[in-house]
């Protein structure tokens, strides 16, 4: 008798890395699931998702052309400069806070804002980011996951030096608490902490730009990475 063989499982980092999309893109996909089809979870593995690895290469295959690859931006100023919100529809995303979610979830994937304004008032600050026309176009042209080309693998973007004897009480973001974790990549970190291999970073010490970007001290990530290699 024949027995059969175990689907295998892959959670949002690992299908955004083979499609050279974001976790936070699946995660998109997902939400969206009535609308596109895509395939539903069949586990989790901690508070992470996992999916039969071939139910969602089969979707991506048949999947119509991707609604960014296949949008041309309407004419502008190649300076005219556009909000978050405006430059996600420039684009051609669906979702007006896609450029938000690439800023907060993903530092190093999108552009720098070209010019940032502070607003609201003392008790109730914001910040307004704006980018050009041109930095967009640029973007896309060259954005990583634009395609792949057969046996030419994408680097991921280069994690900072991080001095594990600077100020205790500092805050760090995502890419400096994975380079002091030792990750490869700011993915990699992602995908373990969302699985909850690093409990002791569940415990967030700060968040800026109004609830945006998580933030730890060099401490608990000293800490954390104590833990990890016990």
């Amino acid at each position: 008798m024949t027995s059969q063989r175990e689907p295998r499982l892959a959670d949002a980092a690992e299908i955004a890395a083979e499609q050279g999309l974001t976790p936070a893109r699946i995660s998109g996909l997902y939400k969206d699931r009535a609308d596109n089809g895509f395939p539903e979870s069949v586990a989790t593995r901690g508070r992470a998702r996992l999916w039969n690895h071939a139910e969602v290469t089969a979707w991506f295959a048949q999947r119509p052309k991707a609604r960014l690859r296949g949008h041309t931006p309407p004419k502008r100023d190649p300076d005219e400069l556009l909000t978050a919100a405006e430059a996600s529809r420039f684009l051609g995303y669906k979702s007006p806070t896609q450029v938000t979610t690439y800023l907060h979830d993903h530092p190093g994937y999108f552009p720098s804002p070209d010019v940032t304004e502070e607003m609201g008032t003392p008790e109730n600050p914001y910040r307004r980011h704006q980018w050009r026309v041109q930095t967009l176009l640029d973007w896309m042209a060259t954005r990583p996951g634009r395609g792949k080309q057969p046996g030419v693998k994408r680097a991921a973007p280069a994690l900072p030096e991080v001095p594990a004897d600077g100020d205790p009480d500092e805050l760090l973001g995502a890419s400096q608490a994975a380079a002091l974790l030792s990750f490869k990549s700011l993915n990699s970190f992602s995908s373990s902490l969302a699985q909850g291999n690093l409990p002791l970073l569940e415990t967030v010490d700060a968040l800026t730009d109004k609830g945006g970007r998580r933030r730890w001290t060099r401490r608990r990530i000293l800490q954390q990475a104590a833990e990890r290699r016990r």
